[in-house]
């Protein structure tokens, strides 16, 4: 298996996971053009792709779902509450009801030969979830845009083999910041956004000895910054219990500008 951030951040998301013959993406909340963009940087297009898999209703991971979708009649997956949530979002366009599929938390389903395994998260959306993905004993998820994480989460990231996992903010900066004192409220609050501090405490719980590549994913453009939650979740994992230190892992920072290097697992 392989994976790419195509883009990850507040400001758009959209990753690719795949085999050698199926091929998806989580989320497509950036434009066609980026996202052609980045499937070509690895040998793929658009024709490639057989499914879109949904976390989530909100602009950052469907904004460009509609055109993408369209372009070659690819079917998109979410749960009911977010599938319906999407069709009501005109800016998105029309979209053919028969390239809806309805999924459900802890119901695994296939695309060929990958099976998804969808985890709910908690966040401020109608149903949203988080993934994960398997092919022939290997495993990828894709684990943003939770507020916390507990038990049943760390469940469905154990063991596997790659991962993008949010570290969304630096609370001081998100503190001192001049974002609206709701608006802090929210991202702080347990249907908010983990901040660099809890990515780094939840990798400490899950990392193992075949975990090849870790994604730090869906940074804040205006409350954190690359280094700081690199260092961040370094030091987490290095002042942890953990027998692990972050240097025995290959951890970088996907960016919201620009695609990563496909990651082989």
């Amino acid at each position: 298996m392989r994976f790419a951030s195509i883009a990850s951040g507040s400001s758009g998301n959209c990753i690719y996971v795949g085999s050698d013959n199926t091929h998806i993406l989580i989320d497509a909340g950036i434009s066609k053009k980026r996202i052609e963009g980045g499937l070509n940087g690895i040998g793929l297009s658009l024709k490639d792709i057989d499914a879109i898999l949904v976390t989530h209703e909100h602009s950052d991971h469907v904004s460009g779902l509609g055109v993408v979708s369209r372009a070659h009649s690819i079917p998109i997956y979410g749960t009911a509450e977010t599938l319906e949530n999407v069709k009501r979002q005109k800016s998105l366009g029309a979209i053919s009801e028969d390239l809806y599929h309805n999924i459900y938390p802890d119901n695994s389903f296939y695309i060929h030969e990958l099976k998804i395994n969808p985890f709910s998260i908690s966040h401020d959306a109608a149903n949203p979830v988080a993934y994960r993905v398997e092919s022939e004993n290997r495993s990828v998820a894709v684990a943003t845009d939770m507020g916390i994480y507990n038990d049943y989460v760390v469940s469905n990231l154990e063991n596997v083999n790659g991962l993008l996992l949010e570290a969304n903010h630096d609370v001081k900066m998100l503190e001192a910041g001049s974002y609206p004192y709701q608006l802090k409220r929210r991202i702080l609050s347990e249907k908010g956004h983990l901040s660099n501090e809890m990515s780094g405490r939840l990798l400490s719980r899950i990392l193992h000895d075949n975990i090849k590549h870790i994604f730090l994913g869906h940074l804040s453009k205006e409350n954190n910054y690359d280094m700081l939650a690199y260092e961040t979740v370094r030091l987490e994992i290095n002042s942890d219990d953990t027998p692990y230190k972050a240097d025995d892992f290959k951890i970088q920072v996907a960016r919201r500008d620009m695609p990563s290097e496909a990651v082989q697992v």
